[in-house]
């Protein structure tokens, strides 16, 4: 197997790339990467939305099983370093464009994930110009991104945020949706470890998009099939989805019954305002 290191820039991808090439040696490369993804998602997602931890712990342990005790401690170790690089640089398509230099994009699928300076110039010029003067009059506002890939768009937006000197975790709803399983969970951690708010829908969305029982998208239409990111789970954002529920009670139209809410989740605050997952 040829050595993938050269095709990948930063020492944290590169080192990501030598556990994942050593895991690859007895397992299939998209199998090693599906797993990776889906392990790390299931990892975050099971830290606090209880009502899928059932069914995404029983998937973890099955994935799990598959590898030995070295293996799993790579597959750690691989976790850790996705956190890091993120953490050294928040402001680039970690997971996608990874996923692009490992030819995994090509190989299976035919997925090509649009380049990180393309999103990044298409976050500056749409919807951020009045982003200020928006949240002035309604407190937060949404972003959507129907067919997410690895997120790219996303995270160019919520950096695109910190740059206009504006708290996305308080003030941007992220909401994204991929009809592939591996993709949305890419974007899934990848929201979850920037601390954006938001949920992540796996499904087609032109024959099933992704659909709220309120106006503005805080409570989603959840069949199974949403991953919620942990700052979803805010305390802003429980009150928020309180008051929405409380608007639809009050509503003269008939509404399908709003799904229990999950309890907020405490997390420690910086200096500068933005929050720390871990």
């Amino acid at each position: 197997m040829k050595n993938l290191t050269r095709q990948v820039r930063g020492q944290t991808q590169k080192e990501l790339v030598k556990l994942f090439d050593r895991l690859a040696q007895r397992h299939s490369r998209w199998e090693v990467w599906a797993d990776f993804v889906y392990m790390t998602a299931a990892a975050l997602s099971n830290a606090v939305d209880k009502a899928h931890f059932e069914e995404r712990e029983t998937d973890y342990l099955a994935i799990a099983r598959k590898y030995s005790k070295a293996e799993l401690e790579a597959v750690a170790e691989m976790f850790a370093l996705l956190g890091i690089g993120m953490d050294e640089n928040p402001d680039q398509d970690f997971l996608g464009e990874l996923f692009m230099s490992l030819d995994l994009g090509n190989q299976y699928k035919g997925q090509f994930f649009t380049p990180y300076s393309v999103c990044r110039m298409m976050a500056q010029i749409t919807g951020t110009d009045d982003l200020k003067a928006r949240l002035e009059r309604q407190g937060w506002v949404s972003v959507n991104d129907c067919c997410c890939g690895a997120g790219a768009l996303l995270v160019a937006f919520a950096n695109e945020c910190t740059r206009q000197g504006v708290n996305y975790q308080t003030s941007v709803l992220f909401v994204a949706q991929d009809i592939d399983l591996t993709a949305g969970l890419m974007c899934y951690i990848q929201l979850s470890l920037l601390g954006c708010p938001g949920y992540v829908v796996i499904g087609n969305t032109l024959t099933e998009p992704s659909l709220s029982l309120d106006g503005r998208g805080l409570i989603p239409q959840d069949k199974g099939n949403v991953w919620y990111t942990p700052f979803y789970f805010r305390d802003v954002w429980h009150w928020r989805r309180v008051w929405a529920q409380m608007d639809m009670l009050f509503q003269d139209s008939p509404k399908p019954e709003p799904p229990p809410l999950p309890e907020p989740v405490e997390y420690n605050t910086t200096k500068t305002g933005q929050l720390k997952l871990f």
